[in-house]
């Protein structure tokens, strides 16, 4: 089967006096994107809308992921006091509807950066107090502690992502485990009845419909809300290759499907990634209160 990329996947170029604006804050306050780190392919269109994907804790990630282009660095190292900080103040310049806080992992510190996050949502909500947040977390390898630290901290969204199909953690995510990202998701829920819970997968690294499917419908079960599901896209010839490219018709199955299944919202297309229209989420909470 081919692999060379496909018409759908062409990204328009981006407007990049829009682009430029929100590079230079985000420079002139020393902050980090997931946009820019992962290379992201949506990062012209979510700048010139003036959105961003913040990454705390970072550039580097103690887990070295083949799929991921953020660099990997298990040195330890300490949290900078002033971040979340200059993070609120960025949503303030951007004047940011909705915000989404990601990090790297930080398997090096004991809360795996739990409370760096509560610290961010607390410093947005004290300077852009109508803004929501979504928090986009790593596994914390299990950490309950450090679950409840975020929840406590009461962002409106709660997203992990499950990222593959069970068979395929080694080959893609070796350092996770996908029982303990499911579990994750339904403790969430539990600790925080009104929080929406979203997880998102890639596809075309070899997986096949009936996983897809067993995968949607296991965040189902723990009540997962939002889906994401995209088309994985190798950064370099270092990374994974790609297996398969998806055409759109299928994403638009999976989204009629997940529909079906009874989430919230799924956004399902090539380009799609975990932060991808997340504003749109406003829109979900005002028909589906809680």
């Amino acid at each position: 089967m081919s692999t060379a990329k496909p018409d759908w996947l062409r990204v328009k170029a981006p407007q990049w006096e829009r682009v430029g604006t929100v590079k230079e804050i985000l420079r002139d306050l020393h902050l980090n994107t997931v946009c820019e780190e992962a290379s992201c392919p949506n990062i012209g269109e979510c700048f010139h809308a003036g959105t961003a994907t913040f990454l705390i804790m970072g550039p580097a990630c103690t887990r070295a992921c083949p799929y991921c282009d953020i660099d990997f660095d298990k040195t330890p190292r300490g949290l900078d006091p002033t971040e979340p900080d200059r993070l609120a103040e960025a949503v303030y310049r951007l004047g940011l509807r909705h915000v989404v806080i990601t990090s790297v992992n930080r398997d090096d510190l004991p809360d795996g950066g739990a409370s760096q996050f509560a610290k961010c949502i607390h410093a947005i909500r004290q300077r852009m107090p109508q803004t929501t947040i979504e928090v986009l977390i790593p596994d914390f390898c299990g950490n309950r502690d450090a679950l409840q630290t975020v929840i406590a901290a009461e962002p409106e969204v709660l997203n992990h992502n499950t990222e593959t199909v069970p068979r395929l953690y080694r080959k893609v995510r070796p350092q996770g485990n996908y029982e303990r990202s499911l579990n994750l998701l339904k403790l969430a829920r539990e600790m925080a009845p009104r929080l929406y819970t979203k997880s998102g997968i890639m596809v075309g690294l070899g997986e096949t419909e009936s996983e897809i499917i067993a995968v949607m419908a296991d965040l189902r079960r723990v009540n997962c809300d939002i889906l994401t599901i995209g088309q994985y896209l190798q950064p370099s010839p270092k990374h994974l290759a790609v297996a398969e490219f998806i055409p759109p018709e299928n994403f638009d199955r999976w989204r009629h499907l997940g529909e079906e299944m009874g989430f919230l919202q799924v956004v399902a297309s090539p380009l799609t990634r975990s932060s991808y229209h997340a504003a749109e989420v406003q829109r979900l909470m005002s028909t589906y209160p809680r």
